[in-house]
């Protein structure tokens, strides 16, 4: 009987590792917005965004070292050539939330601006 028994417990086991679904696959499905950023701009230099859903912004520099810095949102990404970086954020509520790079980056730098239109 406790053959049996192992078993059982293996097959319960077994069908919980199965039904659970692990952290790197929810990670995975959700979706992801590419930017670049350039010598002084963004590209996309908008992303509209919904309430409440989680994405994953991913920067990369096409150039010289870069940040994207959008305070509302907790937004603060530095990164240099071949150097990528990427956060997951939930937008809590609707509106426009500027956004800018936050290092020096040569002359045009204060015109590098960009924006995230979160809809309900």
């Amino acid at each position: 009987m406790p053959y049996l028994s192992r078993s059982v417990v293996l097959i319960i086991l077994c069908g919980l590792a199965i039904q659970i679904p692990s952290a790197s696959s929810q990670q995975q499905t959700l979706p992801t917005v590419e930017i670049h950023a350039r010598r002084f701009a963004f590209s996309p230099d908008e992303v509209t965004l919904h309430k409440g859903q989680a994405v994953t912004l991913r920067l990369s520099s096409d150039d010289v070292p870069h940040s994207l810095v959008v305070p509302a949102l907790g937004i603060n990404l530095q990164v240099s050539k071949g150097h990528p970086a990427e956060i997951t954020i939930t937008p809590p509520s609707s509106g426009i939330f500027p956004g800018q790079c936050g290092r020096f980056c040569g002359s045009g730098h204060g015109s590098m601006l960009f924006k995230i239109d979160v809809k309900d």
